[in-house]
């Protein structure tokens, strides 16, 4: 059971969502993509770092709740006439209780989502890390590089040792 949990396969990650933001909460998300979406996942021709999780209501979606948006799969040669946009919005499966705790916290307490990692899970089912997050100022970011500095600084001295 352990072994499906541990052995995934990263597609895309997005880096710059852990300096830009303070990470509240992280959830794992399914993502709903045609075929040869996936097709083109594991050839690993894809990026989420100008994506983000938006919400979209009934007439500019099929379903009413939170979609990938802006983050590219590249088309998938071999698909010709049945191919996919680029840069289309994705649904994501998600539990009703989940979405709703998270929308509650964009509108309330001014948050966002943002897609942290892209990647086939054990099973070979792809999936979605998000988390909701607060903005970092300018002056957190410094903070934060002067710690991750310091922290490899002590590495280095102890490993020395």
């Amino acid at each position: 059971m352990s072994k499906e949990k541990d052995s995934y396969k990263v597609i895309a990650q997005n880096k710059r969502a852990r300096f830009d933001y303070e990470l509240v909460e992280i959830i794992e998300a399914g993502i709903m993509l045609l075929g040869s979406e996936v097709k083109s996942l594991r050839l690993g021709k894809s990026s989420i770092n100008e994506g983000y999780i938006g919400e979209m209501t009934e007439e500019g979606a099929s379903h009413s709740g939170l979609y990938l948006i802006n983050a590219t799969i590249s088309e998938y040669p071999q698909a010709r006439n049945f191919n996919h946009a680029e840069k289309r919005p994705r649904c994501l499966l998600m539990r009703k209780r989940q979405m709703n705790k998270f929308l509650g916290s964009i509108r309330k307490k001014g948050l966002t989502i943002v897609p942290l990692k892209l990647y086939f899970n054990g099973k070979g089912i792809v999936k979605l890390e998000i988390a909701l997050a607060k903005g970092r100022q300018t002056h957190d970011k410094r903070a934060a590089i002067k710690d991750r500095d310091w922290n490899r600084e002590k590495a280095r001295v102890l490993k020395g040792e």
